[in-house]
């Protein structure tokens, strides 16, 4: 097969509360949407399997992990709970939250090994992605970092260089963080500035450290940019980057929080980017990769009008189908009844969605010039080999 959808229920047992921002409900949307469109076939639906202690503990430190147990089963206090990250706001505890959480990092493992034992060239997890998580630490929604531990699990297992490009409206720091000084592994995150938003990370400077430096590349877009800023910038930065870190393999971040109208973000993006980033990552990923692509999910929280629509052009733009016009309409009727705000009618967003950006022009030459500043090391190499 050339692509697969690895997909469980259990992916909707990860959930902090009714009013937590991080729904993973947007997840089975998908899944529903693809089906009733008849976008996908029983036979590229893979189930994932639980990832064991052993490979969780790949990034995170056993303290940890038993930490995140004993929350699951309510065993762990507050005052023992926080040190952890544990019990905040962002990332409140929830029963058996180990175990939700280990069904997400399997099913980013599960996609890992059905991409390098080439039983596809593809395969998307939806219910991975959860790119904050730190070594000891829960942090911004993401308990377990499905995305280290699977980078991880490629150099072990596979030995294997891998890029991997986070489009996340936040920053993807507990990615970047745990491969800071290493040299086969490159991370690219293009985000909105920490200036105004979570994590407060992702500066251009921060570049790598040691046999790491130079493998880093972060462009912090500023607040109310648009389509073509952000894929001016991200066009040129998968070329750039992947021709000189030259991977074997790609593993994309797909959070869809910086379209319009998400209610976390400042970002003012349209569909328009959503049918663009993934097909840049499939050329790069075929230009480089011999195809091997792995993609997950991420951020997202208007998960009626924006998640459904951006996640499942992931998987058509795997599958090289092109839409346009309609969403399915039984898929309309299943959900409108149970969404918060009005479900988007077709695959295109409205004209004119939002006021133009007065400072349109400040903001796109402000981005120029953080890109070109982010690919400094890359020109400077460029450069110097040619003497």
């Amino acid at each position: 097969m050339d692509s697969v959808f690895i997909y469980s229920e259990a992916f909707q047992d990860y959930r902090f509360s009714d009013e937590h921002p991080f729904n993973q409900l947007r997840v089975k949307l998908v899944y529903d949407l693809l089906q009733k469109g008849g976008f996908i076939h029983e036979s590229q639906i893979v189930s994932p399997r639980m990832a064991t202690d052993e490979e969780i503990a790949l990034i995170h430190d056993s303290a940890y992990i038993k930490a995140v147990k004993k929350a699951g089963k309510g065993l762990l206090d507050k005052q023992s709970a926080l040190p952890y990250g544990l019990g905040t706001e962002d990332t409140p505890i929830f029963p058996d939250m180990h175990e939700a959480s280990a069904w997400l990092v399997g099913g980013t493992l599960t996609a890992v090994d059905y991409v390098l034992e080439g039983k596809a060239k593809h395969a998307l997890n939806l219910g991975g992605g959860l790119h904050h998580g730190f070594k000891g630490k829960a942090s911004g929604f993401c308990v377990y970092n499905d995305s280290s531990i699977a980078i991880e699990y490629i150099r072990r297992k596979y030995g294997l260089r891998v890029l991997y490009v986070d489009t996340d409206a936040h920053h993807g720091d507990g990615v970047q963080w745990s491969f800071y000084d290493t040299p086969d592994v490159c991370t690219f995150s293009m985000h909105e500035t920490g200036r105004y938003l979570f994590p407060g990370t992702g500066a251009v400077n921060e570049r790598g450290h040691g046999p790491g430096y130079g493998y880093s590349f972060n462009v912090p877009l500023d607040a109310f940019t648009e389509d073509d800023s952000f894929l001016e910038t991200y066009r040129t930065m998968m070329h750039e980057v992947a021709a000189y870190f030259k991977p074997d393999i790609i593993l994309t971040q797909n959070g869809a929080d910086a379209h319009y109208y998400d209610p976390l973000t400042h970002l003012c993006s349209t569909m328009r980017i959503y049918r663009d980033i993934p097909k840049i990552a499939h050329e790069v990923a075929h230009q480089y990769c011999h195809g091997r692509w792995i993609a997950v999910g991420g951020g997202g929280y208007d998960i009626w009008r924006v998640v459904p629509r951006a996640w499942s052009l992931i998987w058509l733009e795997m599958q090289e189908q092109t839409v346009s016009g309609l969403l399915p309409p039984e898929w309309i009727e299943t959900w409108k009844p149970h969404a918060k705000t009005p479900i988007c009618t077709h695959w295109e967003d409205v004209e004119q969605l939002y006021t133009p950006i007065p400072r349109k022009n400040e903001i796109e030459e402000k981005n120029r010039l953080t890109m070109l500043k982010s690919l400094e090391i890359i020109r400077s190499n460029m450069k110097n080999s040619i003497f």
